[in-house]
């Protein structure tokens, strides 16, 4: 669940950084030890700030999944003296913009603001972050709205095939539950549940802060100390390893929809690895490259067997995968996944070609800077990067990187982590002329 409040005022300041990835990153600590990641930049007076607290939706406790998501959601929902409506209020009234949500890995909190109003927004985000409120009516609602989402999902195809192949891939670990649980669980929170998940969750000793705009660095670590400085220390361990528990095949869940929903995927590569940079072009080419892909014009241009299909690196930390998804006709998706198969195996057995290395590096190169486009971009990017711990030059050497692939490292890194035997396709639909291997 996302939570945004944004002015007319603020989006356009937040999108008026040109559009370039030559970003300067200058490493500020706060006297309290606290660090950022800070690009200066005072040519308009605006500040944004991001916020990754590691560990997100997988260190909810077994017994009170979906409790991490559910405080989350409810942040917004007054602190100290305010509340809910109080709160909104004021956020407005200082043409800010507040953002709370969660993943897998991380609670991700933003804040873009005015220079002028920079302290009150520090403070207000402060008291959120300290003394959120949690107040029985607000988390009865909240959750009355999680519960709704829920029961959506379980009429959607899409969700119901992923979450499925979450379920068989990840047997005990979190990542096998979807973060905002399960109608039976997030029924069962309390409140206590909720205050739990706070303490668990936003805590000191895990957080990446990326700060982009109108501030100094002798400014801004007087500003981490009183936004963060007290937060607890964490007390509870983060998840380990996944075991991926899956082999090739696949499975279908019937459901009656004409057009069949497809997950399919198997281990990937952690962005650390040394061999990230020639699996990231090797996705870029196989499914990743849109119309330019491999899939995209095998799949859907020759055979027009989907309107899309495409594949992607999941790095979480725990358990980084290489997947992908499509939706096809219940006639069609047989011949859909024989046909994903048979690339996968090619790709598998003899890389790429010079002519699609070239296009890929072009494409990846050209589109990088055009991410920079913003102020919340920057600061989002620096805590990601912090939170993956990625080097603080990565911005400047990124492209450099991808330009130093080869195809020879392609079809080394091809054999090494495109593995057909271990791909394994979850169908939702009612697919024909299509078994089950389990």
């Amino acid at each position: 669940m996302i939570a945004r409040f944004l002015t007319p005022l603020v989006a356009a300041l937040a999108f008026a950084v040109p559009s370039h990835a030559n970003v300067e990153i200058e490493r500020v600590t706060s006297p309290g030890g606290i660090e950022a990641w800070l690009v200066e930049d005072p040519s308009i007076p605006f500040v944004a700030i991001d916020l990754w607290f590691s560990g997100g939706g997988s260190l909810d406790a077994a017994d009170a999944r979906g409790a991490i998501h559910l405080m989350t959601a409810l942040i917004e929902e007054g602190a100290g003296d305010l509340d809910s409506a109080a709160f909104a209020a004021e956020v407005e009234g200082l043409a800010a913009s507040f953002s709370f949500d969660v993943y897998r890995d991380e609670v991700v909190i933003s804040i873009q603001m005015l220079s002028q109003n920079r302290d009150e927004a520090v403070a207000l985000l402060r008291e959120a972050l300290i003394n959120p409120r949690f107040d029985p009516t607000a988390v009865e609602r909240v959750r009355g709205q999680v519960l709704s989402v829920i029961e959506g999902d379980l009429t959607d195809p899409d969700t119901i095939s992923g979450a499925s192949f979450n379920e068989l891939a990840y047997g005990d670990h979190p990542y096998a539950t979807r973060l905002e649980g399960t109608i039976e669980s997030v029924t069962a929170l309390t409140r206590d549940d909720v205050l739990a998940a706070h303490r668990t969750a936003l805590v000191r000793d895990r957080v990446s802060v990326g700060v982009s705009g109108d501030i100094t660095p002798a400014d801004l670590g007087p500003l981490l100390d009183t936004l963060l400085g007290d937060l607890p220390m964490s007390d509870a361990p983060l998840p380990g390893p996944a075991e991926v528990a899956l082999s090739g095949g696949v499975t279908i869940i019937d459901f009656d929809v004409p057009q069949s929903s497809v997950f399919f995927g198997h281990s990937g590569i952690a962005r650390d690895d040394p061999d990230f940079f020639p699996a990231f072009v090797l996705n870029q080419v196989l499914g990743g490259g849109g119309y330019r892909s491999r899939l995209m014009e095998e799949v859907r241009e020759q055979r027009g067997l989907t309107y899309g299909v495409s594949t992607w690196l999941g790095l979480s930390r725990s358990a980084p995968m290489m997947q992908g998804g499509f939706s096809s006709s219940n006639e069609l998706v047989a011949e859909a996944i024989s046909v994903v198969q048979a690339e996968w195996a090619e790709i598998a057995a003899n890389g790429i070609t010079e002519a699609e290395l070239g296009a890929a590096k072009r494409y990846m190169t050209g589109a990088y800077p055009l991410r920079f486009n913003g102020n919340g971009q920057i600061a989002g990017i620096m805590a990601a990067m912090q939170s993956d711990t990625m080097p603080i030059d990565y911005i400047a050497t990124r492209n450099d990187r991808v330009l130093a692939v080869t195809v020879e490292d392609i079809q080394r890194v091809a054999a090494r982590l495109v593995r057909p035997e271990n791909l394994h396709f979850v169908v939702v639909g009612q697919p024909e002329g299509l078994e089950p291997s389990n």
